[in-house]
């Protein structure tokens, strides 16, 4: 894989290699797997992946920013980010 960035691709090309199903049907797994996790978040509930973390909607309120560029203060609008929690043994593993 590359180490930079994982496609879907490629995530479709690992799981064909452990699995050893085709790829156009691995490819299809990835794809059904990230549209289940973007029907969750869209309908506002968390995904928690045991072991791995906790993806889930926060609202950020509106607030004060610069333009940096120019200097002009604006407002940054309310809005809802997306944010993840990594599980304590991730955390770990990525810290060791």
């Amino acid at each position: 894989m590359n180490t930079s960035n994982v496609t879907r691709k490629e995530l479709a090309e690992a799981v064909a290699d452990r699995l050893g199903y085709p790829l156009s049907t691995c490819g299809a797994i990835v794809d059904s797997f990230f549209d289940a996790m973007k029907a969750s978040m869209l309908s506002g509930t968390s995904i928690k992946l045991v072991h791995f973390g906790t993806f889930s909607v926060r609202d950020k309120n509106p607030r004060k920013g610069r333009n940096p560029r120019t200097g002009e203060t604006i407002t940054i609008e309310k809005r809802q980010i997306v944010s993840f929690r990594p599980s304590k043994k991730l955390r770990a593993r990525i810290n060791d």
